[in-house]
């Protein structure tokens, strides 16, 4: 089951930005460059959460 803020995890991709996926959708906590495609899926792009790349 999907909780709140504090079941998300923060990944960055190599160039530093950041996706907030569900730590649950995840086999392991990674660089978003090593996960799969069905992971990807559930993670979103933070800087489309707030309108900017850093929070």
């Amino acid at each position: 089951m999907k909780g709140g803020y504090e079941s998300m995890v923060w990944v960055r991709d190599k160039d530093g930005k950041e996706y907030a996926c569900y730590a649950d959708d995840l086999k392991n906590i990674k660089r978003k460059d090593e996960l799969t495609p069905e992971e990807i899926e559930n993670c979103m792009d933070v800087s489309q959460l707030v309108g900017t790349e850093r929070w």
